[in-house]
């Protein structure tokens, strides 16, 4: 059959594409959320970023009706992982569960192609992460300051582990070696559990790590506990005494785990992103699990964690400034 050619089809035809936008606007769009989130664990997997994460999904799963989905994305102290939900869409599909590390990136990391301040908007802080400075169970050192005095018999030697330059791991001995008036050589690690690997091997002599990798082992009496970082004991290791204990008052150094949202998600979907959050880390299973490795819940409200990442990124970039820490 001929098609028509008259000039009624030809002036429908025109029309059509003028009508299309209004139709288009006419559709109301899809709730949030309504398909899989996905959020980027800056770290390796079973240490303290990626712990409290797969703990909290279950509720965060039950609040959104929707799939959590971690992605483990580790390397450059967590800046290779924050880099990719720096670039996602800011639609609150893409989320970054990341350490206090990304606080001072910015300082320490040449050519870093984004400003975490800037490039990445806070929902909650998750967890405060006590540390734990351990050493080898038949290590000589049978507390922090027989440690001190090994390492000032030997300046610059002796080799410490750190799950990354820059991390709270790394600016907490880092702090102390400082006011001790000693000095050993970092090394550092891919991660806790890398950082962890390397002290069980001998590579190096102590770490202050988060306790997800070093309470089992404390616990177990493969490493010993020397300090706890906190200006508080840990109640999980109630016998370790804290470094301000044993000659720093005031001492508190800690890591921290925050979540995060690329810059320019609505506000409706980060209130529900938060929501979730804390949701998360009053969830009983959660809390009874974290207490138990000597985390401390927070899923605080946007607005707080704001202050907070606010508060660290201008003390934490005082200290890295004044103890001229730079990537080794």
């Amino acid at each position: 059959m001929a098609q028509p050619t008259g000039r009624r089809p030809l002036l429908a035809a025109l029309a059509l594409p003028a009508l299309l936008p209004r139709r288009a606007a006419a559709q109301p769009a899809a709730p949030y959320p309504s398909r899989p989130i996905r959020i980027v664990v800056s770290w390796p997997p079973g240490g303290g970023a990626d712990i409290p994460m797969r703990l909290a999904a279950p509720a965060m799963q039950q609040v959104l009706g929707q799939p959590i989905v971690l992605e483990n994305r580790a390397g450059a102290s967590g800046s290779v992982g924050a880099g990719v939900v720096a670039q996602a869409a800011p639609d609150g599909y893409t989320a970054l569960a990341d350490t206090a590390a990304g606080a001072v990136n910015h300082l320490l990391i040449p050519g870093l192609p984004y400003d975490f301040a800037t490039a990445l908007a806070p929902v909650s802080q998750m967890v405060k992460s006590p540390l734990i400075c351990v050493v080898r169970a038949e290590h000589p050192a049978k507390d922090l300051p027989a440690l001190l005095a090994r390492l000032k018999a030997a300046p610059g030697q002796i080799p410490y582990a750190s799950s990354g330059t820059g991390t709270a791991t790394h600016l907490a001995p880092a702090l102390l070696l400082r006011r001790a008036g000693a000095s050993a050589n970092h090394v550092s690690y891919r991660g806790g559990a890398a950082s962890i690997a390397g002290i069980l091997a001998g590579d190096a002599e102590f770490v202050f790590s988060t306790l997800p990798q070093a309470a089992p082992l404390v616990m177990e009496g493969r490493l010993r506990g020397l300090a706890v970082s906190t200006i508080d004991r840990i109640g999980s290791l109630p016998q370790v005494p804290t470094v301000a204990e044993q000659g720093f008052p005031g001492f508190d150094v800690y890591d921290w785990l925050g979540f995060y949202v690329p810059m320019g998600t609505p506000a409706p979907v980060i209130a529900r992103l938060q929501e979730a959050a804390a949701a998360g880390m009053r969830d009983p299973t959660a809390v009874k699990r974290l207490g138990e490795i000597g985390m401390i819940p927070v899923g605080n409200s946007t607005a707080e964690f704001q202050a907070f990442f606010t508060d660290q990124r201008e003390r934490m970039s005082a200290l890295i400034k004044a103890e001229g820490i730079r990537v080794e």
